[in-house]
């Protein structure tokens, strides 16, 4: 069996339809699933890709085939599968490619209580029950199939999620919210019914081609639209979520992206005034603003890779009270430790509307360096790259060097992370200093080792 190694990636299975994967690879999938987990019963849903609903089903009928009872939720997001796997006790499986382009699906794949299921925790396994299947010809049946039968949870989740955060006696908020034609368009909806929010809706026709823009909000040009509309609209904020509506981004009041690093550590001050002294996790190329907030506020920041069945793992491991990470995801131990980018926006929201002052204002003391952003770079042999640019700076005065995920510099007025891509010939690199000359200056030197 060749292209699983293409298809099964570190976290979950990504690939192009019919290229890559289609529904007969599906239904395997779904067999080995179930036999990895050693499950009873199991959760599906599935996002408006066109390709979606016959991968999901064939996923279901391979589970079934062995006995294995399965829900479907049908359209959800991502982190309303993981709801339902945790509400419901049973593994779960959401089928998405997330942001990636139309003709891509996926399945991100976690056990019961929504806990992960990555390439050490079962995925590894899973890949290698399809290949021997698929060259030696699927499972046997067994004699009684399990059911399957059909479920909404949209309104529990909806209200578990209100539960979770106290939005009573906020101001009325104008709210823009870009959902890129994915599955925010189906959950915004619901979650903001009753609130005092005017809500601006764009894009929130599901729609799996997307035909306004791609549904990833780290890609600057895809907030265009919503920056332009926040500002004509006079609004108060704007949110943007990517195409299985697991991440979510924040627009200021005058059209400015707030970093996620800026709302990780603004969540993190209201987790901890609610349990203080808790654990908060952090990936390493967040900002220094994260610890230092979390530390203020009387908490203990942990350090991690990047992402997310690693922090999911820390999260369990450390009982930590929340999570966030450079690029919107965003982990709650009230929400089985899963990511959610609608709660950390009902915690933006309800931060602003507790306060007369602007997201700007809000964000100000959460917001306190200059970075780059991820830059990516092409290179034909990253260990290479990467070893030309430790050794330029291992013996620098006053230079930390560590190895925790790809490698990281700090000194104490500016530190940069230089990682490899699991999928792609890149490197990526983050820089953050306390003003922009200095990032610019640190970013420039090792772009020009990586470029070289």
């Amino acid at each position: 069996m060749t292209g699983l190694s293409q298809l099964v990636k570190a976290y979950d299975v990504r690939g192009v339809v019919p290229d890559q994967w289609d529904e007969g690879l599906a239904e395997l999938f779904g067999a080995a699933f179930v036999t990895v987990t050693q499950a009873d019963t199991i959760v599906i849903g599935y996002d408006m890709r066109p390709s979606s609903p016959g991968l999901s089903r064939a996923f279901a009928r391979g589970a079934a085939a062995l006995g294995t009872s399965v829900t479907e939720i049908g359209l959800c997001s991502t982190d309303e599968l993981y709801f339902a796997s945790g509400r419901l006790d049973m593994p779960g499986a959401m089928f998405t490619a997330s942001h990636n382009p139309a003709q891509y699906n996926g399945i991100k794949m976690c056990r019961a209580g929504a806990a992960p299921v990555g390439e050490d925790t079962g995925l590894a396994e899973i890949r290698a029950l399809v290949e021997g299947w698929a060259d030696n010809g699927a499972p046997e049946p067994v004699a009684v199939p399990g059911s399957i039968t059909q479920r909404d949870v949209l309104a529990d989740y909806a209200g578990y999620l209100r539960h979770l955060v106290d939005l009573s006696g906020i101001r009325p908020l104008k709210v823009v919210v870009d959902a890129g034609n994915g599955m925010g368009g189906h959950t915004v909806p619901t979650v903001f019914d009753g609130l005092p929010v005017d809500l601006v809706p764009m894009y929130f026709e599901l729609d799996g081609t997307f035909p306004n823009h791609e549904a990833n909000p780290l890609d600057p040009k895809n907030l265009v639209d919503l920056q332009a509309r926040v500002i004509a609209e006079g609004a108060d904020i704007g949110l943007a979520f990517d195409g299985d509506a697991d991440r979510c981004f924040v627009i200021d009041e005058r059209g400015e992206p707030v970093s996620p690093s800026a709302v990780t550590a603004l969540v993190a001050a209201r987790e901890l005034a609610k349990h203080p002294g808790s654990t908060i996790i952090h990936n390493l190329i967040t900002s220094w603003s994260v610890p230092e907030v979390v530390k203020e506020h009387g908490g203990i920041p942990v350090r991690t890779r990047v992402g997310h069945s690693f922090i999911k793992q820390e999260m369990a491991r450390t009982g930590a009270v929340f999570g966030g990470e450079h690029s919107a995801h965003y982990y709650f131990r009230d929400f089985f430790n899963a990511d959610t980018g609608m709660l950390a926006a009902l915690h933006v929201l309800a931060a602003l509307g507790h306060q007369d002052g602007t997201v700007s204002e809000l964000v100000a003391a959460y917001d306190r360096y200059a970075a780059s952003g991820e830059i990516n770079s092409t290179v034909a042999d990253q260990a290479n790259r990467t070893a030309a640019v430790r050794a330029a700076y291992r013996d620098r005065p006053g230079a930390a060097v560590d190895d925790l995920d790809g490698l990281t510099v700090a000194t104490a007025d500016w530190w940069f992370n230089l990682r490899a891509s699991n999928t792609e010939p890149l490197l990526r690199l983050n820089v953050e200093a306390p003003d922009s000359d200095t990032v610019a200056r640190i970013r420039d030197e090792v772009l020009a080792i990586v470029r070289a």
